[in-house]
Parts: structure tokens; sequence; C-alpha cells
């Protein structure tokens, strides 16, 4: 049996497009990848400047708008070269470096998705004990507990993949490094892997999705027993339309993807399922939270009228006319 330190590279197969479609199929991806930097980073900019602004909830989604721009650049720019070279090669350890950040941030973004539910969770039920449960420094723990705890996990992945033989062949049948496809590839025991797969998508993605569902029914429970009014309801939904959206954008193909840990046959859809929430997903986020939340709508048209980003909460002075 060869080692896998001989394959040093591999070649990226990326999606089967024609020939003639190949360039609109760039254009668009490329257009979706600079929204995505475009809207997300203007969200990170705006929930920093506006004062007003600097409450838990928009606090995390500035965490969620770095999630979803660092997230789309681990895979979508690396794609897009597929589209203009004829073979798209990825080095061993570049390989492995992309399977790595692909899972740690994904695993991230599940966990903050959780916390996010919890912070509404605490705003409808327990409202006047809001500002102490949520203040600043437990809010930059629950913020930096998200992001450090995919990370391991995800290093345990690249490292069990890392020491896999692969003395087959070289051509991984995705658009980036996952695990299922670079399973197909190898030819020793892949048990380890999947054993670890199982227990992560168990406990880093069903954990924070079975807590947000949770919170949510507590959240409803509450509603039904608490508020009466109409008023009540619509207000407590707004807040919480946006985060399901995001979450159902999020888990749903995450789910379907990883929930059963086989290497089967099934790489085209799985594919399809990945591009949806490592290209689409992260465009769509902003848009959602832009157009279904009022305070940052108005804000953003208040900064669009003015025609000055800096100069919407008045201490930073004239520095982007638009």
């Amino acid at each position: 049996m060869e080692n896998q330190t001989e394959v040093n590279k591999f070649i990226l197969m990326g999606l089967t497009i024609h020939y003639n479609f190949q360039y609109l199929v760039f254009t668009i991806f490329l257009l979706l990848y600079l929204a995505t930097l475009m809207w997300n980073g203007a969200i990170i900019i705006i929930l920093l400047t506006v004062t007003h602004l600097h409450t838990p909830m928009y606090f995390f989604l500035r965490n969620l708008s770095c999630h979803d721009i660092f997230f789309s650049t681990v895979t979508v720019p690396n794609m897009l070269a597929g589209f203009l070279s004829e073979v798209h090669t990825i080095s061993f350890k570049g390989c492995m470096i992309q399977l790595h950040f692909f899972h740690f941030l994904g695993s991230s973004e599940g966990i903050l998705l959780g916390i996010m539910a919890y912070d509404r969770y605490v705003a409808i039920c327990n409202p006047l004990r809001y500002t102490l449960i949520m203040r600043k420094e437990v809010c930059v723990l629950m913020a930096a507990a998200a992001w450090s705890a995919g990370f391991f996990p995800a290093l345990m992945h690249a490292v069990v993949t890392a020491h896999l033989p692969f003395c087959g062949s070289n051509r991984i049948e995705h658009f980036f490094c996952d695990i299922k496809p670079l399973l197909k590839l190898a030819c020793g025991s892949k048990y380890l892997n999947l054993m670890l797969l199982s227990i992560v998508t168990s406990c880093i993605v069903m954990g924070p999705f079975i807590f947000i569902l949770f919170s949510y029914f507590y959240i409803i429970t509450f509603l039904l027993v608490k508020v009466k009014s109409r008023s009540g309801w619509q207000k407590a939904f707004s807040t919480c339309g946006s985060h399901l959206t995001v979450v159902a954008l999020l888990y749903v193909p995450v789910l379907f993807n990883y929930m059963i840990p086989t290497v089967g046959n099934s790489s085209k859809q799985d594919m399809i399922i990945t591009l949806t929430y490592s290209a689409i997903t992260p465009v769509l986020n902003p848009l959602i939270y832009t157009l279904r939340n009022q305070e940052v709508k108005l804000t953003m048209k208040k900064v669009w009228r003015k025609g000055n980003l800096f100069l919407v909460n008045g201490n930073f002075g004239k520095i982007l006319q638009l």
C-alpha cells in the first residue's frame, strides 16, 4: 500500500458545466461573492459606527456577517479559479487547510445561531433582566466561545483525514476539499473518519439546532401564556423572523448533507447542496436582516440619504462621501 505522502496534490473536478456556459456561471458566482463582501461589509461598518445599534442582538449580527465573509472566502474564490483553468489543482497541505477552515467556520456559525436564539429568548421572555443577563462581557465571551468551539473538531477532521493513505486517484469530485469526496479517494480504513464525522455532526451541528428549537418553543409558550396583544406578537416575531429564516437556510442543507456520514455516489447532489450554503446563503443573510429588520433598514436609508457613512453617529467626521 502506498503512503499518503506520495500524493502531493489533488485535482478538483469542480462543477460539470458545458463550455458555452462556463464564463456565464463564473460571472454569476463572482457577482454573488462580491455582493457577499459588499453587503456583509456594509452591515459590519454600519453596526460598528451607529451607536444606538450597539446592542447584543446587533453585536451577534456583526459576528454573523464576519462568518459569512470568511466562510464564503474559503470556497468561492477557489471555485472561481477552477472555471478559468483547464486542470484545477490544489496541494495536499492546501487541501487539508481548506477542509479545516470550512468545517471550523461552518460549525462556529451554527453555534453562533444558537447563541442568537438564546439572545432572542432572553429579550422576549425576560425583558426586565435582559441588560443584566446579556451584558457586554457576557456577549463577548459567548462570541469567543462560538468562534473557538468549532476550531478543534475541525482540526481533528483535518488531521485524521491527512493521515489516511491515498493510493488511488487524486481527482476530487467536488469544487473544494470536503470530507466525503476525500474519503472516496482513501484506500485505508475510514471508520475513524466516519465516526468522528458522526460525533461532530451530532454535537456541533445538532446540539445548537436542538437548542434553537427549545428556545423558540419557550418563546412561543411565553407568548401564548403571557402576551395577549397582537402588537406584542408582531414585535416578537419581527425580531425572530430574520433569525429563523437564516437558521433554515443554513441547517436544512447542512443536515441533509452530513447527517448520513457515508461515502456514497451522491457527489453531484452534495456539490449542489454545499454550493447553496457556501455561496448563496452568505449573500442572502444580510439581505434578510436588512429587509426584515426595520431598525437596520431605516439606518441604511438614513446613511444613503446623507451620503456620508461615518456621519451618522456624528463622531467620525466626513470620511466617505458617496
